[in-house]
């Protein structure tokens, strides 16, 4: 996969990756403390990350989130819950590497989401 790909068409692909799902409002995609096997695309809606009642971060789509626990090889820091319905792609931890190797473009991606994500999290309120 050498070719150069824009970010619609990351997310595009992304969106072929792994098994498509929708998520009721209200629906858990993974809790805090829990084990790390995939990441996930935002495809429609959106996903807040919860840490107890408190939302830090909104993902929308097109946004990806648990990404950070498949490089780190740590548990879930947050709680992923649809604000809304929500269309969401699983990649698998195997999936995910790949892409990162053979996709130069899709590891420059998941670099510049959780980059964006520290400063967000990090200005003063």
């Amino acid at each position: 996969m050498s070719a150069i790909y824009t970010e619609e068409a990351l997310y595009e692909l992304l969106g072929r990756a792994g098994t498509r799902s929708t998520v009721p409002a209200g629906g858990v995609i993974f809790e805090e403390g829990a084990e790390a096997t995939s990441m996930y695309v935002v495809l429609s809606g959106a996903v807040a990350m919860k840490h107890g009642d408190q939302v830090l971060t909104t993902v929308q789509a097109p946004g990806l989130f648990g990404e950070m626990a498949l490089i780190d090889y740590a548990t879930r820091s947050l709680t992923a819950v649809a604000e809304g319905d929500a269309e969401v792609v699983e990649i698998p931890e195997r999936r995910f590497w790949v892409l990162v190797h053979e996709t130069p473009r899709f590891a420059q991606l998941v670099m510049r989401v959780m980059a964006n994500r520290l400063r967000e999290l990090s200005r003063p309120a």
